[in-house]
Order: C-alpha cells, then structure tokens, then sequence
C-alpha cells in the first residue's frame, strides 16, 4: 500500500508539471469543464470509455512474450533482474482541437530519463552485489546467530551473586526455602543478570507458597537485584517476604456415615478450631484417619477432597472433609491365586489372628511381611476382599487374597571372621529353601580356616505346624586343632525351636533337642604326664529357655534378656559317666541417650556329676576370646597345664561392659572385660582376669560389623599383649 502511494505521488508531480498552464486557464473559466461519469452526455468528439478508458495498455500475447522461462529446478539461483538503462523518451499528447480537456500523460518510470529536466535526481548506481544471483534455498545457512546467553562451557562468561533472603527465618523456612531455591541452585553464579532476575522471580513464588503452606494466605514476595557499589563486589539477589495474617480453622465438619464406636472418624481427625490451617498438619490429620481406621475395623476406609472455604475478612477457614468408611468388617478366611509355592492349608499357619476378629491391618502386615521372611517368593502381596457375608458383631467378613509369584529357591552365603587364638575361619553355605515343599530346606555348610575345618549336612523345615517353630536334623563331621584339645568329631542331632525372628520379637522362645557324638580327641592327661589321645561317645539332651524384654534382636539399645541352658549329658570312654552342663546369662542395655547406650553382660557357667579329667575336652568351660574376656586369645583362660596349655574346667564365670556410641552408621565402643574359668564345680570370684580395649562398628541392615582391639590388664606368662576380633553382631 505504502509502494503504491508513493509512486502515484511521483506520477502526479510529473503530471502536474505538464499541465500547470491548461489547468490555469481551465480555472479561469468556471462552468466550462466538461461532464463527466457515466450519466454526462455523449458528445461526437469525445472519445468513448471502451475506446479510451479501458483499452489495454499491453496486449496479453506481447505481455507473455516478455515473461522470462520458468526454471523446473527449485534450488537453481534466482537470475538477476534485467536494467533498462537506455534512455526513455517520452511523449505527451497534445490536447484535441475540439475540447478544451487535457489528457495528463503517463507517469514515468524512476528509471527513465526525466521528463522535465532537472526535476528529478540522476538516480545512483546499483550495488553490484545486489545483481548477483541469490544463492540456493538448500545452502542456506538456518542457524541463529550465537548470542552471549548461548554460550556454554569454560568460555561462557559468568557473573557472580549473593541470595539474600529476608523474612522467613521467623516462620522458620529459611532452611527449606534454601534447598529449593532457584538462586541457590545456581551456586552464585549466572550468565548474566536477566538470569539472575529469573531465579529470583522463580524465587518469589517459592517463599509465597511456603508461606501459605503454613497458613499466610495473604504473603507476598518480591525480589530485587542490587548493583555492586565498587568494583570486583557480587551482585545481590534479595528475596523479601511479607507473611501477612495466619489464617486459622474457624469451622470443621466431617461428613461420613455411622460408625462403631460413634465419632471414631473426628477422634482420628487430630484438628481443632483455632489451629493454623497449615498443609503439612492438615495432610498429616487426614493421613492419620486412613491409617488409624483399618486398624479399627474399617479396611476399607477413602478420604475424599477436603474443601477449605477462606473469610480474608475474620482470617479463618470453613474446613469440610467427606469420609467414606466402607463397611466395618472382621477377618474371614484366606484365598490365594498365583503360583501354588506355598497351599493354603499351610497358609494358615502365619497368621496372627483368628476368624472372626476384629479387622486390623497391621495384623495383615505381619502376614505378608512373615511371607516374604521365607525367602521363597519374588513377589507376594496380601489384601483384603469383600464377601457381603455377616461376621459376629454387625460386622462384614472380608476374606484375605493372597497372590504368590515364585522366586528362587536356591542361595548360596559365606561369612569370615577372625580371631586371636581361634585363627581365620571362612564359611559357606548352599540352600535349597524348598526342596521338600513346604519349606523344608537343605542346606550344605563348608568350613574352613586355619584351625577348624568341616562340613554339615541340614534338613530344616521352618513354620512346622506353627508359625516360627524350626525343626532341624543335622549331619556333620569336624577337625578342630586349638592349644587346649585336637579333636575329629562326628555328630547327628535333632532339635525343635521356637524363635524369635526381626519380624515379631517373642518375649518368651525356647529350644530342645537331642545330640550324638562320636568324637576323637587329643589333650594333656595329668595321670599320664602328657598328651594322650582318647575316644569318647557322647549322648546329651540340650534344652535353652530365653526371656526377652529388649527392644532389637539384634542391635538392642534398652531392655533386658535373661537366658537358661541345660543339657543332661552321658559320656562313654571306659565307662558310663552321666551328668549335667548348665549356663545362666544376663545382659542388659540402657540407653544413655540416643547415640550412647550402656551394655552390660554376667554369665556363669557349672557342670555337675564327673570329674574334669573323665569330661571330653571339648565339651568343658573355657574362658577367652571375641564373645568372652577379650584380650585374651580363644580358650586360654582357665586352668594350664605344665606345657602352657589350657585344659579347660568345670566352671565358668564372665562379665563385661560396653559403652556404645554410634553416630550414623558408624559406633565407638570402648570396653571392659573380665572372667576365667575353673577346675572345680562352682565359678568363684577369685583369680579374675581383666581385658580392656576399644572396638569400631560399621551398621548395616543385618546387624553391626565388629572390630576389637584388646589388652589384658594382668597377663600370664604366653598371654600375647594384642588380641583382634572380626566377626559380624554385638558381643552380646
């Protein structure tokens, strides 16, 4: 449009310059200008429209011949245009006789010689450049120009800042705004500072929402940049925030049916009028009522939308919460889909609960959790399923689906350790959990080390007729070569148990079974005046008692155990010899805080009814090592014989303390230590040893790894100076 008005003024200058005396003299006369229009008279001199007025300038055959041929190829560069340099001449037609009208010439062309002479401008000559052909459309260049925000990497240039935030230390949300920062992510530094201004407005809706999160629905936050005041000094980047009013619950109301006992939703919904409606106590109120009514009969429990109505007048908030209940239900029986790993007749065996119970969900919990404790499941879940069938007490039975997906059945562990006196020993173990279905496992144990080596043949079906009840038969042939005994030992036992387990900690568990050994042992013989080696045949029937008050099986911090053995025993070696080994243990833990516990530990130990020399060297008390007085090499408390060796005793007596600090997931422990063993029936508290030394822990999520460094206090003549115990677990 703008082209177009532009050369029509050009054609009406040059125009206006060749009539400027007809026209003059036209206005002179008024009235003589002819008609015009489609209406005005015709007159015999006056040239028609058809003839004038729309007759074609260039006819359409020399038009077409004057187009240049159209290129099939797309990407050919464009041709340059063609410049009509020859001078133009131009005519202008004289106005007829017979009419006193002018006809106004054509208007020029700029690139045509001017018409009046000195009226127009010689125009300037082309730029070469700009007759060139343009280049293809395929070889253009499309990328953006790089521009300093662009850059990248060790070239980019960088400002650096400081973030400056102003009140939320009051609301305490410095902390959390920090770790959500934009400005802090950045660390202080930004490729200019319309990226700094960015962060910083990204920033300010941050500090908004934390503070309506605690009820400031009216805060607001603004950022501003400061300019350093001298050279070399950061920008600063501040974030202010204004809280505003709290708004607090004005008005709670729950709608939900019925329940049992009345009101059971609002005394599980721990909110009251006037408290702040902030989000994480909202959520957390509201999480309360769906994990709190499952363990009270409702399994089926859906917190709906909560709507909070705010008054910016009274700064309060109508809260409504709709609770959808389900049906109060009790525990029916259990179904199962899935791989048949386990039936459901032995399904039967974990739960904690009985038909017709009261729905808990935590007692659905130990269910699965007891499941995946048998290692043969790669995935198993337990949930609840309506049946519409009446249960005692108005209740619905709900029925218990569990789905089973098999998992490996075999494993394969290892275990090492080290000890002074006891050497290295390494352990390793293949496992079939379900060779004999239902869990009945076998397991083959290797060991071997610098003083020990053997191996043993399992059979163990666990959850046998009763949830955590282990029945076990073993097989095993062993060498044992210490400085107190040699031994080559073969043994089958038997024993049935009842155990605690991570999962449900008993206060009350116990073990009995049976034990034949057959075993030939080498040790010093006073009758003799040296060592001898002799064959003993051994029958015993071990039994353990333990009462549990501590709160870990197997990192405890507070609590006590008490725990009782005893095993009524015969020996055969040139005769029969009956009689009894008995140990009583007492430990105790107190935590001191929540990174120090005290731990404390009495153990004393009798055999009754033979004489020492008449017992298998293997089978007597003897004092020394990672789990008794440390400090002291494996076996070396107790009475020696005339070579330096221990030969063991009757009786034996133990205690020590620890001092457990942990801090993360590691501990100090340092520790005293004192015992000995004795020839005769009874402990005394004569002859004590004393051990003391320091112990590192590194925790894990299957107990603590134990390294003790320990002295004894008053060594004997052969006592080393250093003893060092590696093992996995608590001393005790």
């Amino acid at each position: 449009m703008g082209f177009s008005i532009k050369v029509s003024l050009l054609a009406a200058s040059s125009a206006l310059a060749l009539v400027t005396a007809p026209a003059a003299a036209q206005m002179n006369q008024p009235g003589s200008a002819p008609a015009r229009g489609p209406d005005a008279p015709k007159s015999a001199t006056q040239p028609s429209v058809d003839q004038q007025g729309d007759a074609a300038i260039i006819p359409d055959a020399e038009f077409n011949s004057a187009l240049p041929p159209i290129s099939d190829d797309i990407n050919a560069p464009l041709e340059p245009m063609p410049l009509d340099t020859a001078p133009a001449t131009a005519s202008v037609s004289k106005p007829a006789a017979t009419t006193s009208q002018t006809i106004a010439p054509v208007a020029q062309s700029a690139a045509q010689q001017p018409i009046v002479p000195g009226a127009l401008a010689t125009p300037a000559s082309i730029d070469p450049q700009l007759a060139q052909p343009l280049e293809p459309l395929s070889t253009f260049n499309t990328e953006p120009l790089q521009t300093v925000a662009d850059v990248k990497g060790g070239n980019a240039p960088e400002i650096a800042y400081d973030t400056v935030v102003r009140g939320l230390d009051p609301l305490n949300l410095t902390d959390e705004f920090n770790s959500l920062s934009a400005l802090k992510e950045g660390k202080g530094k930004a490729a200019n500072a319309t990226q700094v201004s960015a962060r910083a407005r990204e920033d300010e809706g941050l500090a908004v929402r934390l503070m309506k999160s605690l009820g400031y629905y009216d805060s607001t936050a603004i950022s501003t940049l400061e300019q350093p005041a001298a050279a070399g000094n950061k920008l600063r980047a501040i974030v202010s925030a204004t809280p505003g009013k709290i708004y607090t619950l004005g008005s709670i109301q729950v709608q939900t049916g019925p329940t049992m006992p009345t009101g059971l939703v609002q005394r599980e919904l721990p909110l009251k009028v006037g408290d702040p409606i902030e989000a994480a106590r909202i959520q957390g109120a509201e999480a309360n009522v769906s994990l709190k009514l499952p363990q009270q009969g409702y399994p089926f429990v859906k917190v709906g939308q909560r709507d909070i109505l705010l008054d910016d007048a009274t700064w309060k908030g109508a809260y409504t919460l709709p609770v959808d209940t389900g049906p109060r239900s009790s525990f029916g029986v259990l179904r199962t889909e899935g791989d048949p790993v386990l039936s459901v007749d032995h399904l039967n065996v974990f739960p904690r609960f009985d038909q017709g119970q009261l729905y808990d969900i935590r007692l659905t919990d130990d269910l699965r959790q007891a499941l995946v404790a048998t290692g043969l499941f790669s995935n198993v879940s337990v949930e609840p399923v309506r049946t519409g069938q009446p249960g005692p007490d108005g209740t619905e039975q709900v029925d218990l689906l569990v789905r089973q997906t098999k998992g490996p059945f075999r494993s394969l562990s290892g275990s090492a350790g080290y000890g002074t006196g006891e050497g290295v020993k390494v352990e390793a173990a293949f496992t079939h959990r379900n060779l004999f279905p239902p869990e009945g496992a076998l397991i083959v144990t290797g060991v071997g080390g610098t003083q020990q080596q053997g191996a043993s043949v399992t059979f163990r079906r666990q959850n046998a007729g009763k949830r955590d009840r282990t029945v076990s038969l073993l097989g095993s042939v062993l060498r044992q070569d210490y400085d107190a005994f040699n031994a080559v030992t073969a043994t089958i036992a038997g024993r049935i148990s009842y155990d605690s387990t991570p999962i449900w900690q008993k206060p009350l568990t116990y073990a009995f079974g049976f034990e034949l050994v057959g075993t030939n042992e080498q040790s010093y013989d006073f009758q003799a005046g040296g060592r001898r080696r002799r064959n003993y045949g051994i029958a015993a029937l071990p039994g353990q008692v333990l009462f549990d008050r501590s709160n870990d099986l197997l990192n405890p911090t507070k609590g006590y155990r008490l725990k009782l053995n005893v095993s009524p025993e015969t020996a055969v070696s040139g005769g029969v010899r009956p009689y009894a080994r008995t140990m009583v243990e007492a430990t105790g833990y107190y935590p001191v805080n929540d990174s120090l516990v005290i731990a404390g530990r009495a153990r004393a130990g009798s055999i009754f009814g033979i004489e020492r020399d008449d017992l298998a060297p293997s089978r007597r008390y003897y004092g020394g090592g990672g789990g008794s007085v440390r400090g002291y090499g494996y076996q070396r408390l107790g009475p020696l014989d005339p070579e330096g060796n221990p030969v063991g005793g009757r009786s034996l007596n133990e205690f020590a303390i620890e001092a457990r600090y942990r801090f993360g997931d590691f501990g100090i422990v340092p520790f005293f230590d004192a015992g000995n063993a004795y020839e005769g029936t009874f402990p005394t508290a004569k002859n004590l040893r004393y051990g003391a030394g320091i112990g590192g822990r590194f925790y894990t999520n299957f107990g603590p790894m134990r390294v003790d460094v320990a002295t004894p206090l008053n060594p004997r003549e052969g006592d080393g100076k250093i003893a060092l115990y590696i093992s996995i677990g608590q001393a005790f």
